[in-house]
């Protein structure tokens, strides 16, 4: 197992505490390029752009944020960003106009705060104690609905819905799809491609298991469910449809907590599969990489007690990799051949993300993301690796197609392996002398 060290990095200023969840990285102002969103406990939400220590947005919410999120909730064609609270209270901002007036003032790099627009322009109250949302078309049908988990077990799937074709944003509303009630705690909402090519909502389940939670909902259903979304837990009837699948191999503690990924790429060979891949971590240090025909890949067992998982391409090469996070900062990169390298962060960690991130370059590039203890978020940029799997250098000198000539050159055969090695450890390692 290789051991790296990332050096270019960004320190940003947060001084407040913040849930697992309410972190992410994306698009928030539709200019193609992903900003940082961060929602703490005090109701701020705040929104990172480029290398700027300070908050490019500000943002305040009713109640403590728990979940955060950057995606078209409303299928209008354009991002906007989720922030729900531990109350319920769920906020929608559009930034495209913060975007467009900072343009315009050059002078300024962050938002002035005393504007209408700093409100959100879309408040709805949902069912209490939210814990982790997903923004996802999860039944196929081309939209983007909206799945929330809760500390309760449940999880429930909305979809926006306007009074009439052309509406203003502002003048719909959230309607409940469906309701599913799990056996154990949720900490993490995944969506990822079927045997069949379609998309399947899944939910982790400690002990390293997970569920696939299906979408039965029809027109009918969903028109007469929306009163539903306001009712408490106990009142609604527990789902049906819900397929438990517990991972074989090593004997978890059926009480560990558990984190899920799935739609994870396989660059040029994915169109010819359609098979989708997902991955597994634990508190106690299990990884696992599987397909959704339940087929296990690999399987590594760590040290370390794991609390966030991610995917991110480091190789450039379409394939993204399993990213996974421990509390004291040990970070693992495995690729789909189980090749492992580690990362180090200095401090304990409070939350964790990775993704595609615009930093100094002006465009964006694979990064890590650390908050820390210590009123800091550190974004590690432009995290990217040549190969995922150890090599030596003889192998790659010799995929140079200028190796033979300098090796000539030099009056060395370059098909003679035991020459070639005599020549590069005299290079390297006799001590020359003047």
């Amino acid at each position: 197992m290789r051991s790296l060290n990332y050096v270019q990095r960004v320190s940003l200023d947060f001084t407040g505490t913040l849930f697992p969840h309410a972190i992410c990285l994306g698009d928030a102002d539709n200019d193609s390029l992903n900003e940082l969103v961060v929602g703490d406990t005090s109701g701020k939400l705040l929104v990172y752009k480029n290398d700027d220590p300070k908050p490019w947005v500000t943002r305040s919410c009713v109640g403590m944020l728990t979940c955060v999120a950057v995606g078209d909730v409303c299928n209008k064609g354009k991002n906007l960003v989720v922030a729900v609270g531990a109350e319920g209270w769920f906020h929608l901002f559009d930034l495209t106009a913060a975007a467009a007036a900072n343009k315009s003032d050059s002078s300024s790099q962050h938002e002035s705060l005393c504007s209408d627009d700093q409100r959100p322009f879309f408040t709805q109250h949902i069912p209490a104690n939210t814990k982790v949302i997903l923004i996802r078309d999860i039944d196929g049908d081309g939209r983007y609905e909206l799945v929330v988990g809760y500390t309760d077990r449940v999880v429930r799937a909305f979809r926006w819905e306007e009074p009439s074709e052309g509406s203003d944003l502002g003048t719909g509303q959230l309607v409940l799809l469906k309701k599913w009630l799990l056996e154990g705690q949720v900490d993490s909402l995944t969506v990822n491609p079927g045997p069949e090519g379609l998309p399947e909502l899944m939910v982790s389940q400690p002990g390293c298991g997970y569920a696939i939670l299906l979408c039965s909902w029809t027109q009918q259903d969903s028109s007469g469910s929306g009163d539903d979304a306001s009712a408490t837990p106990g009142s609604e009837g527990p789902s049906r449809d819900i397929v438990l699948h517990l991972t074989t191999g090593r004997i978890h503690n059926k009480n560990v907590s558990t984190h899920l990924i799935g739609s994870i790429s396989k660059g040029s060979k994915e169109e010819s599969s359609k098979c989708g891949l997902f991955a597994l971590c634990t508190l106690d240090g299990t990884l696992k990489l599987m397909d959704s025909s339940e087929q296990l890949l690999w399987s590594v067992q760590v040290d370390h007690q794991l609390f966030a998982l991610q995917k991110l391409d480091v190789t450039g090469d379409g394939r993204e990799e399993v990213v996974a996070c421990a509390w004291d900062g040990q970070t693992y990169i495995i690729d789909h051949n189980r090749s492992v390298v580690r990362f180090q962060f200095d401090e304990n960690v409070n939350a964790f993300c990775a993704g595609q991130y615009t930093c100094k370059e002006g465009k964006n590039s694979p990064c890590l993301v650390y908050v820390s203890f210590n009123n800091k978020i550190y974004i590690y940029w432009k995290v990217e690796l040549e190969r995922m799997e150890s090599t030596n250098l003889l192998r790659v000198l010799e995929e140079k197609p200028e190796f033979k000539q300098h090796m000539t050159a030099l009056g060395v055969d370059a098909e003679d392996p035991a020459a070639v090695r005599a020549l590069v450890a005299d290079i390297l390692y006799k001590d020359s002398k003047t």
